[in-house]
């Protein structure tokens, strides 16, 4: 689109292809893509209201943690040292933060973990979460208007 919002330049980073096995390298799009279906598929689980054991909620809340951080890694490359970003994995780290936030929702209001945490379970019963989680997005979205704004719609 420009010089800051650009696909092309991202996907010309190191930080593109971090993983390398046997001479090969893989793409950050190729683990998105399959990390996305098996949280898809946990969702609709999730939707069918499917009780699930304990160890399972706990591995799923986990992973969504994992693939959190590792959006914002690549979120804090992109805008800090790439000095670009790519309209793709802007959807993707604002998709893989509202996954996470309402994971994060059903694993304490719906699986009840962590056990013996009535503090935690009010929080998320009575919704403050949703109030944070707004507060987060705007956030993420003032970040990036701040450093790049200007150039964004330039």
């Amino acid at each position: 689109v420009n010089a800051v919002l650009s696909c092309s330049t991202v996907a010309e980073s190191w930080q593109a292809e971090i993983v390398k096995f046997a001479g090969l390298s893989f793409p950050n799009a190729f683990f998105g893509i399959a990390a996305e279906s098996v949280f898809v598929t946990i969702a609709v689980i999730g939707l069918a209201k499917m009780a699930v054991p304990r160890w399972f909620a706990l591995c799923t809340w986990l992973g969504g943690l994992a693939a959190l951080a590792y959006s914002y890694w690549l979120t804090t490359q992109s805008l800090f040292v790439i000095n670009a970003m790519c309209p793709w994995c802007l959807v993707l780290m604002f998709s893989t933060t509202v996954q996470f936030m309402a994971l994060s929702h059903a694993t304490v209001a719906v699986q009840d973990m962590p056990s013996g945490h009535a503090g935690l379970r009010k929080y998320y019963r009575l919704n403050f979460d949703l109030m944070v989680d707004v507060v987060w997005i705007v956030a993420l979205i003032v970040v990036i208007l701040v450093k790049d704004g200007p150039m964004l719609f330039a």
